[in-house]
């Protein structure tokens, strides 16, 4: 049995909990329904007015997950996954929604949640070896475990630009978009980003605009989602052989079952090669992962891909100077590879202007809209609404936001500064009892979500069971432990392909933070065999006290 969350505190008000959970998404969710289940006392804190994390936020046009809805889901209770209807081989996420809102009620978690609630900070009180929490309404709690949940992509990013707030017009941001419907009918709309959000979002926009304007930096590679209705003998299938599809997902490189192709493309023909690359696009979506199993360290096999990639949008774009623009120039999937529903048929639209901003950068936001370049050079743009699809400060910067110190009142975003410390993407040395669910140094945003997420919470779990059959009151990572895991995290990014351009896993999206890799792309199930090898040893690499 666990020990009661009664230990004494440095703040005599303060609310007793073993465990305060920051977030209300899919894994502040499943942390505390496992949490309850364990005999912990816990609460959510969430500054959202409801539960869903990246899927309460993200609302703007054309919103949904990029993995197919029957593996994007809880696997934890059975009777969920049967009694769940999805409706579309990719969730939108208005159903996304309703499914996390039916998770809250069937396992009536409401009550252990509080909404429009920040935490703003998390001090380590070395004391009574217990975290000391503040949150924006002014409350103090004290928990034994502080379990972030914050989300890998979570922290809307938006750029620095001069003149920024002196637009007149309505202004949206695709990672914090409004909970009521935006009529862009008979508007002229300039949206700035062509990463994942504005791919999904543009087509549906340039359908209700009078006129859009587009601003590219850099192209990103999308390949068709092929969404469609799910056929409902597809579904009864599924269901009555779920667990074969969950084991082949966990066994899969990214955590999901992409019918992958295990022969690299130098052991085949160049017809089997050709085939495969059509059976993909046939496929759609996230399954091109599956195509060659030596894409990520193979330049010719990658560059086959891009290769085909690039000839499929120069035959949906009819203008072949768009097409180039739209036709990217780095490695195949360095960036997160995007699924479109009609993306680059929509740049044949008379109604929508390509804009190239990485050759004349935006100078400055206007009253009326944007100038890009300066003097003699410089070109006015002018509309009626203004979007930035310009991401998130991924992985770091929700945790960033919140004041958390450790021992010796060590600040983690201090600790962080030249790059994310972790060990395992669990703990950072020197934070005892403080877990990040899928954060830096874990398989992460390079998987299924929901899968890395439920193995990260379970074996949280574990971890406190494990500590208090054995008494222990604390557990932290090793500092030797953290650099070698940090080593091997990068030279594992190292030794691909992935690491060779500008991409959010690096955070080059953020000006000046500091360019590490920092999702573990050694494959999900290596990742799994670490975590379960250190917890046979008596979790090696965490000391124990």
């Amino acid at each position: 049995m666990t020990a009661p969350g009664s230990t004494p505190s440095s703040s005599n008000n303060a609310t007793q909990l073993d465990a305060v959970i920051v977030g209300a998404g899919f894994a502040g969710l499943y942390m505390l329904h496992k949490l309850r289940e364990q005999g912990l006392t816990a609460k959510i804190f969430e500054a959202g007015s409801g539960p869903g994390g990246t899927w309460f936020w993200n609302r703007y046009p054309g919103a949904r997950v990029d993995i197919e809805s029957m593996q994007y889901s809880y696997q934890f209770s059975e009777e969920l996954q049967q009694e769940w209807q999805w409706s579309e081989r990719y969730a939108p996420q208005a159903e996304l929604l309703d499914y996390i809102n039916h998770v809250v009620e069937r396992f009536d978690l409401a009550k252990d949640i509080q909404f429009n609630t920040r935490l703003e900070s998390a001090i380590f009180d070395e004391g009574s070896k217990r975290w000391q929490a503040t949150t924006s309404n002014g409350e103090h709690i004290s928990a034994r475990y502080c379990i972030m949940a914050t989300g890998c992509l979570s922290a809307a990013n938006t750029p620095n630009i001069a003149g920024i707030d002196s637009f007149t017009g309505p202004v949206y941001h695709t990672g914090e978009w409004p909970h009521e419907a935006v009529d862009f009918s008979g508007k002229r709309v300039g949206i700035i980003g062509t990463g994942s959000s504005a791919i999904q979002a543009i087509p549906i926009i340039a359908e209700q605009a009078e006129h859009l304007t587009v601003f590219q930096r850099t192209p990103n590679f999308s390949v068709p989602a092929h969404n469609k209705a799910l056929d409902p003998d597809y579904v009864t299938d599924i269901k009555q052989n779920y667990a074969s599809l969950r084991e082949r997902g966990k066994q899969g490189f990214t955590g999901f079952d992409t019918q992958s192709n295990e022969k690299a493309a130098t052991e085949m023909s160049p017809e089997e090669i050709k085939a495969e690359l059509n059976k993909r696009w046939e496929m759609g979506g996230l399954n091109f992962y599956g195509g060659f199993a030596d894409f990520m360290i193979n330049k010719e096999t990658n560059d086959l891909i891009a290769d085909f990639v690039r000839e499929k949008i120069a035959q949906k774009v009819k203008n072949p100077k768009t097409a180039a623009l739209l036709s990217p120039k780095t490695v195949f999937a360095c960036k997160r590879l995007c699924a479109d529903t009609g993306y680059f048929e929509t740049y044949n639209r008379d109604n929508v202007t390509l804009v190239d901003i990485a050759t004349t950068p935006i100078d400055s936001i206007t009253e009326t809209g944007l100038r890009m370049g300066q003097g003699d050079q410089a070109q006015q743009h002018d509309f009626d609404v203004l979007v930035f699809a310009t991401g998130f400060d991924a992985m770091t910067g929700s945790l960033n936001k919140i004041d958390i110190r450790g021992i010796g009142g060590q600040s983690l975003k201090e600790k962080w500064s030249a790059g994310p410390r972790t060990y395992l993407g669990l703990c950072s040395a020197g934070f005892p009892n403080l877990f990040t669910i899928s954060g830096p140094g874990s398989p992460s945003v390079f998987t299924n979500m929901v899968t890395s997420i439920e193995q990260h919470v379970e074996y949280i779990g574990d971890i406190i069971t494990y500590m208090d059959n054995n008494h222990f009151t604390t557990i932290s990572a090793n500092n030797d432990a953290e650099d070698q895991w940090v080593n091997h995290v990068n030279e594992v990014a190292n030794a691909t392909l992935l690491n060779s351009c500008s991409s959010w896993y690096l955070g080059a999206n953020i000006p000046g933070k500091e360019r590490v890799f920092m999702p573990y792309i050694g494959g999900f199930p290596p990742y799994v065999e670490k975590c379960n090898e250190v917890a046979a040893k008596g979790y090696e690499g965490f000391t124990l006290s």
